[in-house]
This record gives structure tokens, sequence and C-alpha cells, in this order.
């Protein structure tokens, strides 16, 4: 049996996924494809756009066996912690073989040099790192700057391109946890990951998730997006939007206004990704009647990105913590494997994960908690928190309440 493992967000899925799917299956010769998907928060600190479960059935529907829930802490976390949450949960589920992912640079040999240069961290690459971060330069470019002088002959892109990023962290990821599993890129292709505008065809159009994302809060008619997709997943999309979805990020605006009320510069560094400055800045900052989007805006500056921003402030109000990642990150980061959806004919699979994983299964939370341990009992209730308030702001905006967690069964797909 051999596996490919696939870490993902599917926020919304889209043709260039389904080519991922493909080409990963293609590439290992796998039998199965099990998923890691962000659940209803994403990495660049934002609620996703449709809920965990109905992305769990448009992988499902698109190629993937399996569809592990990526916790929280994890999904709306750096690059670092994102990627280590699941790679650990690969890792520990004991049945893949392969990790592929998708980049821009699309070789794997120069992603390995550039993610063992981060791992080892050289004198002269935390001296350039420090320099940099001194003279006012945000963590990402500082980074590049070191990166660059130690691979010289390397394409610029390979050090700022969002997928070669989380490419590097992969790998970097796989090496500190002494993993067996290889690592396989696939070139990103057609769309640019930041690409706001939608690509033109008439047929199986790759676009960015920006540029479909973009196109939905511009009120874009459902039926443009038609292209966009695969033709599983639009019956999806048009039979929920507007019911169960979109959610963006002004939607959690007066939460985001009264938990900054109750929280002062000194509390809010207890949350993960808020320094003491960046505390100050919040509260300094901070207006009434302010969404959430024009927070984070009137809070960026040069020393803080956007993206980190939005992820402190989505910390912020889900609870997440600093201590509580030291905590997490102590016991080997992710705590159980949580099932989302699997294929009936996937229960091969299954039996073995079962008898292989390093880590609780979870296929249901009622009765889960009082078989994990403390720590993970803490990083399920961050889960269920979490999505409470995600299911909440869907019924405040769409008068549906979904499921909660103790009554929404796994998803399967024949």
């Amino acid at each position: 049996m051999k596996v490919v493992g696939l870490i993902t967000e599917y926020n919304p899925f889209h043709n260039g996924h389904y080519h991922h799917i493909t080409e990963a299956r293609s590439l290992t010769g796998a039998d199965y494809c099990v998923v890691v998907m962000s659940g209803n928060y994403v990495q660049r600190g934002a609620p996703a756009l449709l809920d965990k479960y109905t992305r769990a059935k448009m992988a499902l529907a698109c190629g993937a066996d399996l569809v592990l829930e990526l916790p929280v802490c994890f999904s709306s976390a750096s690059a670092e912690y994102f990627s280590m949450g699941a790679v650990s949960i690969l890792e520990n589920i004991g049945v893949i073989d392969y990790l592929c992912f998708g980049s821009e640079c699309g070789k794997i040999d120069t992603l390995k040099e550039a993610s063992d240069i981060l791992l080892t961290e050289p004198p002269l690459f935390k001296k350039i790192l420090n320099e940099s971060l001194k003279a006012g330069k945000t963590f990402p470019q500082a980074r590049m700057e070191a990166l660059r002088m130690f691979m010289p002959q390397a394409d610029i892109s390979i050090f700022s391109s969002p997928n070669n990023i989380l490419g590097m962290e992969y790998i970097k990821a796989l090496t500190s946890l002494n993993s067996r599993i290889i690592p396989v890129t696939i070139p990103r292709i057609a769309s640019g990951y930041h690409k706001e505008a939608l690509n033109e065809g008439v047929d199986s159009v790759i676009s960015s998730a920006t540029a479909i994302r973009r196109a939905v809060r511009n009120k874009t008619p459902i039926t443009d997006l038609i292209n966009h997709v695969p033709k599983e997943v639009f019956p999806l999309l048009s039979s929920t939007y507007n019911k169960t979805w979109p959610v963006f990020e002004e939607d959690f605006s007066l939460l985001l206004q009264y938990k900054l009320m109750a929280e002062t510069s000194a509390s809010l560094t207890k949350y993960l990704d808020v320094t003491p400055d960046l505390a100050n800045r919040i509260k300094g900052l901070m207006e009434p009647g302010f969404s959430y989007v024009e927070a984070a805006k009137a809070m960026k500056s040069r020393q803080w990105t956007l993206t980190r921003i939005n992820r402190s402030l989505l910390h912020i109000l889900l609870n997440i913590t600093e201590d509580s990642m030291k905590q997490y990150k102590a016991n080997g980061y992710a705590q159980y494997g949580r099932i989302l959806g699997i294929k009936r004919t996937s229960s091969p699979l299954l039996r073995t994960m079962a008898k292989k994983s390093k880590l609780p299964l979870i296929t249901k939370v009622g009765g889960t908690a009082n078989k994990l341990s403390k720590t993970a009992q803490s990083m399920l209730n961050e889960e269920l928190c979490s999505t409470a308030l995600y299911n909440e702001v869907v019924y405040n905006k769409f008068g549906i309440l979904p499921k909660s967690e103790y009554k929404q069964g796994i998803v399967l797909q024949d």
C-alpha cells in the first residue's frame, strides 16, 4: 500500500487543487491520498470562506480518500507552526510514504538546500537575519536576505514565493521529526498565489483561491465560477451559497471589538504572535466602529505585515495563547488525528491507520475527551470553541445554524 499525503486549505477547492491531487497520485503511484486540511480558520489569519465539512466533501469528491483536520492552533499560525503541525499528523498516523506539495520553484533539491539552512541556522545566517530585523525589515524579508547570501545562484523568487516558503518548511519539519516520508513537489501552474483576477477561459480554468474569494466578495454571480472549479464541486458551492457561506473577516468585527475592549496591552501579550510592542499598537489604533479589515490595515506597518496582524487578531479572538503553543510543541505538536471525512472504499486505509497510528484517531467528539491526554483535550477544546464561534457567525449572517461538533458526523463519500 502506497499513500501520499497533502497539506491543504481548499479555500475554496478549485481546478488547481484537482490538478494537485491528480499529479500527486500519478507521480508517487499512490493507492491512497490522505489530506490534512485546515478547519474553519486558515493560515492568512482569517475564517475559511466555507465550513470545513463542505470543503471535506469537495476534496473527497475530487480524489482524496481521507481528510484529517489541522487543529486551529496550527491552521492559523506562521508557516513554521502550520507545517510542523500538519507534518506531525502525517508522520504519526503511520501510513504516509510521500508528502506532495505545489511550489513555484518545482525543484525539490533547491528547496531541500534552503530548508537545511533554515534548520541549522549557521552563525552568518543568524547575523544577517538579526541585522535585517534591527534595520526594520519584517521577519520574512529578513530571512529572505539571509538565505540569499547562502544561495546567491538561486532564483530570488524562491525566498519570497508563498508555496516555496511552505515547501521549505515542510521539508524542514520532516527533517526535524526524522521522518521517513519522502517530499515531492510539483510546479504551481497557470495562476500566481496572490493573483486577484480570475483567469479567462471556457473550460477547466485554473484561477487562484485569492481570485475566487475576491470574485465572491465583489458579488460576482456564482455561475461565473463554474469553469474555475471541478464539476463535482460546483453543485456544492451553488447549493449552499448565501445559506452557509461566504464567511469573511468582517463578519467577526463586533466580536473582535468586544474582545479587545476586555483586554489590556499587558493581557494581550499572552496570545500567540502578540509582542508587547504589537499589543500597544493594537490597543492604541483600534477605533470604535472599525471593521476587522479596517483594524488590521490600520495596524499594519513596516515592521508587521498584514498577514501577521491578521493572525495576531485571530489568536486574540480565539484565545490561542503562547503558552498553549509551547505546550503543544513540547509534546510533539499535533496531539490527535481528527477525521473529517473518508471514502467508503478506503476502509483498508483506515484499518491500517488504526493499527499503526501513534496518535489517537477521533471520528466523533462525544465521549472522546476522557480518552485524551490533558494536552490533547486542550487542543480539542480550542477547536470546539472556535468552531462554535464560526457556526454562530454563520447563524447570525444567514439564519441557518450548522450542526454542533457533537452532532456532526464524519463525511462519508461513496
